[in-house]
């Protein structure tokens, strides 16, 4: 059996927002730096042993600055003619082989479950994640009907690529 979803495309706001999420929770980590940075230079300037304000800019503004290049890349990625087909309407046929990824009834291409890393389900959508910032994304207004939807989700389960929703 397979799934067959309605044609759909992705919107570019939420390709970023999509795309901004993932890099964060990847690199989340990442955060303890400034911080630990920051605590470091607080307690230098309570001591009394290097009171320096400077750092203090210097830390907030290169934390803003990483964010502000993650943003401008996503963004980018939305405006650059390379990369209109992230965001032309297709439509999906589904099943436990492949991904048949189509244009219209004669044009498409298949894609292999082994090039989705991960997959989850989203507070509206499943996103399948094959890298940072390349993902599907399922709406689930995009489905034809709610047995669409479970075999769907099922599917993903089979191939152990589910989790719990974020």
């Amino acid at each position: 059996m397979s799934v067959k979803t309605k044609k759909f495309g992705l919107d570019k706001k939420e390709y970023v927002r999509i795309a901004l999420r993932q890099t964060w929770e990847q690199q989340k980590m990442w955060v303890l730096l400034p911080l630990g940075l920051l605590l470091v230079n607080a307690i230098l300037g309570i001591t009394g042993v290097y009171p320096n304000i400077w750092a203090y800019i210097v830390i907030v503004l290169g934390a803003a600055l990483y964010v502000g290049f993650w943003w401008v890349q996503f963004t980018g990625v939305t405006q650059l003619e390379q990369y209109k087909q992230l965001f032309e309407k297709y439509f999906y046929e589904i099943d436990s082989r492949q991904i048949l990824v189509k244009i219209n009834t004669k044009e498409g291409g298949v894609m292999q479950w082994d090039q989705i890393q991960s997959a989850y389900k989203d507070k509206e959508a499943y996103i399948l994640v094959m890298s940072r910032g390349q993902f599907l994304h399922f709406p689930t207004s995009a489905f034809n009907s709610e047995h669409d939807l479970k075999l769907f989700e099922r599917i993903l389960k089979q191939k152990n690529l589910l989790t719990e929703t974020k």
